[in-house]
């Protein structure tokens, strides 16, 4: 009776515990993970009933140490009775291990872990899936034998244990049932308590090493153990005391570095008790990261010593885990805190200084460096513009400096601050200068000049200078752009060049509207910005080379920027406020006007610069362009002379385009070679002969005269003197050893002196020697320097043949001489017809058939008896059929050979003409007078036929152009008729 009522009280007893400590897991506040919830419901436990505990959880974890545990004296007590205390108490204490004791347990339920094995006094949660363990581990708590066997599960043969995920895992656990799980699981595991199931949530304490014999049920899996234990040992022997002291000290170490096991330890150390070795070897191996095979090793060990040694291994391993650990948190720590402290000390930074009244804050030192901009010339900027700067000043102020409109009002201002509203430069209206600069930079280019200077004349006139633009159009190389710039030196303008070459986007030029992102001002706006005046000098090159793309037409665009009517009040996209560009200066400059919109052309003056004949290339070559490359080169004066013959040989036979940038690239060729040929003598010169002559000739009078000095000095002290050299050195040697010391001494001079006149020598060689011989370049070994030529004479024929006439054509690159040959195919009644070839444009094929049918009614007129043209099938041919022909001013040239070749009759020698006709023979004006004048000069050509209209044209040439040409002017062809024939 009283064995039951025991029974039945202890049982309440459990319970109670149980059912009243449950709840406080799930409300506990110190960590939502299942092993802390269990950690605390054990220190609850503890603090409510330590002696509840420790018959609940250690009174049977024992060793070889200590034979004599608690359950052994209790035991006792059950078997021989107590003398004192209460006896009830007594007699629960010696019935309970009868029930509840561990070494009871004889067979168990197998559990797998997947993991890490469990070791006795160390808390572990585990899931279990399989719904018939998790109710026969519900039935053994029923029971009140709430123990299971905890096994660690094996590695499948072949794979790597590293690289199975943790699902893969425990979807091969729970596949595993019966004796295909009994073979992968460890013989060694440890008997386990069930503390608590939650769920499929089990969580287990190890209590005592145990070993499976054999299977007593498959489903779930039972199995028979034995218990075991450690080797008994000796708790005093040195060796064992110094390995536990250092896997102590090493736990220590490790506990310091890593926080990860601290609670672990001090809830082991409240509930399990102090250490002793098999528990201290248990723990440390518990507690670390080691692999799953090493941990099973510990627990399968029963040598306390070898226990310890292996769990050393283990700890000083994560020691070293540790240590790694800790360099890498540091090193990402210094990363990360330096940027927090860098940003830390510039906001104290800015605090301090604020509250020092040294600095305000962003958006007050921005306002203050905008108004501190506009101060200097605040009463010239307009009104209009004032209020806007107010406005968005206003605006910056009441806007948080982290949005983004911030960023584009900061923007907008900074354009607007930074424009030089009102503020213009110093003019220089004096003319002299001007001309004087302007000859400077350019040679030539009369009427250029003189226009610049009529500009100046009328702003000095004025008081102020009114923007004007003007184009420069010229085949490329002319100086187009060298011109803007001296226009700007000779005005005291800023400068400012951009090339509007394929220019597409209007934006470029309106500028971008501030909405959008990466907004940007116009050109213009740019410009002022960057030159800081408002009446700058502005080169805009290569206008007639605008695109057209999607975003617009810029030629529109440019209309407003260069009307002088509309740009006082030019219109940025981006600043949103009228600008006053009227007193800029716009020079455009284009290689063919005729590319150029009309509109725009229209609000341009256009200034033409035909180029350069070979007189202006010549002055351009020598005063110019050889200076400079000479320089470049670092060649002096005295060391080249490139003589005129060459130079004219170079300018007519390889450049002989209007330009001279590419007489300045053969000029460089040139000198570099020379260059080379200077450098490559430099080890390799012979000195001058005159001037090692002379030095050779001032050294034999020297010593000419220190040897009679020595003749004189020897003859004078020696009683055996001559005047032959030989005795007189064998006197001065037998004087030398018997002299005294006022002889030896002037004997030293003496040798000095030669000495110098030596030393004299050797430096007027070494400088004969860097004298050089001067390097010609002539015309017979210029191809030497620039290759064979480029040009050959345009003139094909000295005495032009029947059918061949010369004309004069105007191209991209200046002016050219050109034939029109005609030839007759076939003759026969009826059979007139004309073919015409060399690659010719539409115009001038037009001009050969007005030409066939003007030639016959003229040679009608002259001639009615001659049915040439009627019956004969012609050919007329332009060569150079590579290059397209194409322009209005062939007519003449082409009536001339038909009418050669009918009445087969040459036309005059030295003769080019160049001019349109009609159908009734009147002769049209013609472009390129200048130009074509060249070409005439160039060819040798002594007579040339204008139309009439050009003869204004003509008269305005420079004297050196018109100079030696005999030029005819004609209205109609019957003129022409009569020069030719």
């Amino acid at each position: 009776m009283l064995k039951v009522l025991t029974s039945s009280c202890l049982q309440n007893r459990f319970h109670a515990v149980t059912t009243a400590y449950t709840p406080q897991v799930r409300r506990g506040t110190e960590s939502n993970t299942p092993l802390l919830q269990v950690l605390g419901l054990l220190r609850n436990l503890n603090r409510r009933g330590p002696y509840l505990y420790r018959r609940f959880f250690c009174s049977d974890s024992t060793d070889g140490s200590e034979p004599n545990s608690e359950a052994a004296s209790e035991a006792k007590q059950a078997e021989g009775g107590s003398q004192g205390g209460d006896s009830d108490s007594k007699t629960a204490a010696a019935i309970v291990p009868t029930v509840f004791r561990p070494e009871d347990c004889l067979t168990v339920l197998a559990l797998p872990l997947p993991h890490r094995p469990l070791f006795p006094g160390i808390y572990m949660p585990i899931y279990v899936k399989d719904p018939k363990v998790l109710a026969a581990l519900v039935e053994s708590r029923k029971r009140q034998a709430p123990y299971a066997g905890a096994f660690l599960l094996r590695d499948e043969q072949g794979t790597d244990p590293n690289a199975v995920s943790a699902s893969d895992t425990e979807r091969n656990i729970y596949e595993l049932k019966g004796k295909d799980l009994f073979s992968r699981l460890h013989e060694v595991g440890t008997l386990a308590q069930i503390t608590s199931i939650q769920g499929d949530q089990v969580i287990l304490i190890g209590h005592r090493r145990i070993r499976m014999t054999e299977v007593v049920s498959e489903e779930p899996l039972t199995v028979k153990v034995d218990h075991l234990k450690e080797q008994p040992y000796n708790k005093d022997d040195d060796v064992i005391k110094a390995t536990s002291f250092e896997v102590l000290s090493t736990l220590r170490d490790v506990l310091k570095t890593s926080s990860l096991w601290k609670d672990q330890v001090q809830t082991y150390i409240q509930h399990i008790g102090d250490f002793n070795y098999a528990r201290l070897a248990d723990f440390g191996a518990a507690i670390s990261g080691a692999n799953k095979l090493q941990c099973q090793q510990v627990l399968e060990e029963l040598d306390v010593h070898k226990r310890l040694q292996l769990t050393l291994e283990i700890v000083k391993k994560e020691m070293e885990i540790s240590k790694i650990q800790e360099s890498i948190a540091k090193a990402i720590e210094e990363k990360i805190s330096g940027e927090q402290r860098r940003y830390l000390l510039n906001e104290q930074l800015k605090a301090i200084k604020k509250e020092l009244g040294l600095e305000t804050d962003d958006k007050t030192a921005l306002s203050a460096k905008f108004r501190e901009r506009l101060e200097p010339n605040k009463e010239k900027i307009p009104a209009h513009v004032m209020q806007v700067i107010e406005e968005e000043l206003t605006k910056l102020r009441l806007l948080e400096a982290s949005s983004s409109e911030f960023n584009v009002t900061r923007n907008y201002l900074d354009w607007l601050t930074a424009l030089p509203w009102g503020s213009y430069s110093d003019e220089n209206f004096d003319v002299l200068r001007a001309e004087k600069i302007l000859d400077e930079d350019h040679y030539g280019l009369t009427d250029v000049k003189e226009r610049i200077l009529e500009f100046i004349a009328v702003g000095k006139l004025r008081g102020t200078s009114q923007g004007k633009i003007i184009c420069l159009s010229g085949p490329p190389g002319v100086g187009k752009t060298s011109i803007g710039r001296s226009i700007a030196r000779a005005l005291n303008r800023k400068f400012y060049r951009f090339s509007v070459g394929g220019l597409s986007d209007v934006a470029e030029i309106k500028g971008h509207r501030r909405t959008y992102i990466g907004a940007m001002p116009g050109k213009m706006v740019q410009c002022l910005k960057s030159v800081g005046t408002a009446n700058p000098l502005v080169l805009i090159d290569e206008i007639d080379k605008l695109g057209r793309g999607l975003a617009g037409d810029p030629a529109s665009a440019m209309l407003e920027l260069l009307d002088p009517e509309q740009n006082a009040n030019f219109l940025d996209h981006y600043l949103d406020v009228p600008i006053d560009l009227s007193k800029v200066l716009f020079v455009c400059t284009a290689n063919v006007v005729e590319m150029i919109p009309n509109p725009l052309l229209d609000r341009m003056e256009v200034i033409s610069i035909a180029g350069y004949i070979t007189d202006e290339k010549m002055h351009i070559a020598r005063d110019y362009l050889e200076k400079s490359t000479r320089e470049t080169c670092g060649i002096k004066s005295e060391q080249v002379e490139v003589t005129d013959a060459a130079l004219l040989a170079l300018i007519e036979n390889y450049c002989r385009e209007a330009g001279v940038r590419n007489l300045q690239k053969q000029i460089e060729k040139i000198y570099r070679k020379i260059a080379l040929k200077l450098v490559r003598k430099d080890g390799e010169i012979e000195p001058q002969n005159t001037v090692v002559d002379e030095v050779k000739a001032e050294s034999v009078h020297l010593s000419d005269e220190i040897k009679s000095k020595e003749e004189t000095q020897a003859g004078a002290e020696s009683a055996e003197g001559s005047n032959d050299d030989k005795p007189s050195e064998n006197v001065t040697e037998a004087e030398a050893l018997e002299a005294p010391v006022n002889q030896m001494q002037k004997c030293t001079d003496e040798d000095t002196n030669l000495q110098d006149i030596q030393e004299t020598e050797e430096v007027a060689e070494s400088e004969a020697s860097k004298t050089i011989d001067k390097v010609v370049v002539d015309s017979p070994n210029l191809a030497h320097y620039v290759g064979k030529p480029v040009f050959h004479a345009e003139r094909i024929y000295d005495q032009t043949p029947v059918g061949v006439v010369m004309g004069l054509a105007w191209t991209s690159m200046g002016g050219s001489t050109l034939y029109i040959e005609t030839s007759l195919v076939e003759q026969g009644d009826g059979k007139g017809a004309l073919n015409v070839t060399g690659q010719l444009g539409d115009v001038m094929k037009e001009s050969a058939q007005i030409a066939h049918t003007v030639a016959r009614i003229i040679l009608q007129d002259k001639e009615p008896d001659n049915q040439f043209f009627a019956n004969s099938k012609l050919h007329l041919h332009v060569p150079a059929g590579a290059t397209p022909k194409d322009g209005p001013s062939a007519g003449c040239t082409m009536i001339t050979a038909l009418l050669s070749l009918a009445m087969k009759k040459p036309v005059k020698k030295d003769l080019a003409m160049t001019g349109e006709v009609t159908l009734t023979g009147k002769i049209l004006p013609i472009g390129g007078v200048k130009e074509k004048a060249i070409a005439a000069r160039r060819s040798d050509v002594k007579t040339i036929i204008f139309p009439s209209a050009n003869r204004r044209d003509f008269d305005e040439l420079a004297p050196n152009v018109k100079e030696g040409l005999d030029v005819h002017f004609v209205d109609d062809y019957k003129q022409i008729f009569d020069l030719a024939f």
